[in-house]
C-alpha cells in the first residue's frame, strides 16, 4: 500500500489513544450525564480529565472547553453563536482572511446573510496576512476577528502575536481557527488574548468525530454565545447531547501526548523534510509558501510541466497526496487559497500537498522522482 502522506487531511491515530477509546467503548460505557452510579462517576471523570487536557495545551482552564463534534461545528458555534450578541450591540461589521477554511467562510456568508458586514483581509505572497492591515480594517462596530493559526493546504502559520498585540485594547471578539496547529504550534495559542479557539481530534492523532470549542472567560464570563441546537444544556449550554465518552477520552489522551512529545515529533518531521526536499527541487518545484512560516511536516509545491491530478494518479502507488483541502477536494475547484497568494492558475494546477508526521515511514523518494520525470516525458 502506498505511504500516507495526506496528514493535513487526517492522521492517523496513536496506539495509546486508540487503547483508550476502545476501553470506553466496550468496559467504561457509562454515560457522563448519569452520575447516579458508579458506570456515570467514572464517565464523568473521564470527560473532566480530558477536559483539562485539553486546556493544558493552550493553558485555558478547564470549564473552558466545549466539546463538539470537531473544527467545522466549533467554528460554527463561535461565529453564528455571537450573532445575537452583534445585532443586540449594533456591532455588525466581522473581519476574516481570504485563506480561512470554508468552515470559517461558509458560516461568514450566512452571518452576511443575517445583515452582517463581512470584510475579507488578502495575504501576501508567503501566505500570511498582514497585521497592518488588520489593524486599518479594525472599525468601533467591529464584532469579531476570525483568522486561522495555521493554513492547512500551505503549513504556513499566521503572526497571532502580532494579531494579538493590535486587539490587546480592544473588545472586538477574536476567534482562531487551529484545527491544523492545535498540539503541532503551541506557544501562539496560549496568548490570553485568543477568546476563541476551535480544534479537531482527527488532526492530532486522536479519534474523528469529536472536537471543541476553546472559550475564555473574561471577568469570569464566556463570550456571549448562544447554541445553535438545544435539548439537554449540556456543555455551559452550549452544546445539547450525550458526551461521546470514548471519543473525548481519546482526544484527551492526544490532547496529552501533542505536549509530552511535541519537542520529538518537530524534530522527527524536519528530518523527514531534509529527505524530501531535494528530489522536488530538482524537478524545478516551486514551495507554495515560504519556508520559514511553515510548519515542518507540510509542503506545498507546483511541479512545472505536471498537472497535479496526473502526478496524484501517478504516484498512488507508492505515495498517498493531494491537491487541495480534503473537504474541498470533491469538488475539484481551484484552490482559493493559493489564489489569494497570488498564484497563476497553471502554478494552482501543478500544485500538490504532501503532509506526514512522526509515524510516517521512509519514503523511496528516488521512485518518486523517477515518476514525475516521466510524466514530463
Amino acid at each position: 500500500m502506498a505511504i500516507y502522506l495526506d496528514c493535513n487531511a487526517t492522521t492517523p491515530v496513536e496506539p495509546s489513544v486508540a487503547s483508550v477509546v476502545m476501553r470506553f467503548l466496550e468496559k467504561d460505557f457509562g454515560n457522563a450525564a448519569s452520575p447516579i452510579h458508579d458506570h456515570g462517576v467514572f464517565a464523568l471523570a473521564a470527560v473532566e480529565h480530558a477536559r483539562g487536557q485539553i486546556a493544558e495545551v493552550v493553558k485555558a482552564r478547564r470549564d473552558e472547553v466545549i466539546f463538539t463534534s470537531g473544527a467545522t461545528e466549533s467554528n460554527n458555534l463561535a461565529l453564528l453563536g455571537l450573532a445575537e450578541a452583534g445585532t443586540k450591540s449594533g456591532r455588525r461589521h466581522l473581519i476574516a482572511t481570504a485563506i480561512e477554511h470554508k468552515a470559517v467562510l461558509e458560516p461568514l456568508e450566512e452571518m452576511a446573510r443575517l445583515g452582517f458586514e463581512v470584510q475579507i483581509l488578502p495575504v501576501q505572497a508567503d501566505g500570511r496576512i498582514d497585521p497592518q492591515r488588520l489593524s486599518d480594517a479594525l472599525r468601533p462596530d467591529t464584532l469579531l476577528v476570525s483568522t486561522m493559526h495555521v493554513n492547512n493546504e500551505t503549513g504556513v502559520f499566521q503572526p497571532l502575536t502580532e494579531v494579538a498585540d493590535i486587539l490587546s485594547n480592544r473588545e472586538t471578539w477574536w476567534h482562531v481557527d487551529a484545527a491544523q496547529g492545535f498540539g503541532k504550534e503551541l506557544e501562539q495559542l496560549r496568548n490570553p488574548r485568543i477568546d476563541l479557539i476551535s480544534i479537531s481530534g482527527h488532526k492530532i492523532y486522536g479519534p474523528k468525530g469529536v472536537g471543541a470549542l476553546i472559550a475564555r472567560k473574561h471577568d469570569r464570563q464566556f463570550p456571549p454565545l448562544r447554541p445553535l441546537m438545544f435539548g439537554g444544556g449540556q456543555e455551559q449550554g452550549l452544546r445539547p447531547g450525550t458526551l461521546p465518552v470514548p471519543l473525548i477520552a481519546g482526544l484527551g489522551e492526544a490532547a496529552k501526548l501533542a505536549v509530552r512529545n511535541n519537542a520529538e515529533r518537530i524534530e522527527k518531521c524536519r528530518m523527514f523534510r531534509h529527505k524530501i526536499l531535494p528530489p522536488f527541487l530538482a524537478l524545478g518545484a516551486a514551495q507554495n509558501g515560504t519556508e520559514e512560516y511553515t510548519l515542518p511536516h507540510v509542503l506545498n509545491v507546483s511541479l512545472p510541466g505536471i498537472n497535479s491530478e496526473q502526478a496524484i494518479k501517478a504516484l498512488k502507488r507508492v505515495i498517498a497526496v493531494s491537491s487541495t483541502s480534503a473537504c474541498t477536494s470533491h469538488t475539484r475547484t481551484p484552490s482559493h487559497v493559493l489564489g489569494a497568494m497570488g498564484l497563476s492558475s497553471e502554478k494552482v494546477e501543478q500544485s500538490i500537498r504532501l503532509s506526514w508526521c512522526h509515524m510516517t515511514p521512509e519514503v523511496d523518494w528516488s521512485e518518486v522522482e523517477h515518476i514525475l520525470r516521466a510524466l514530463r516525458g
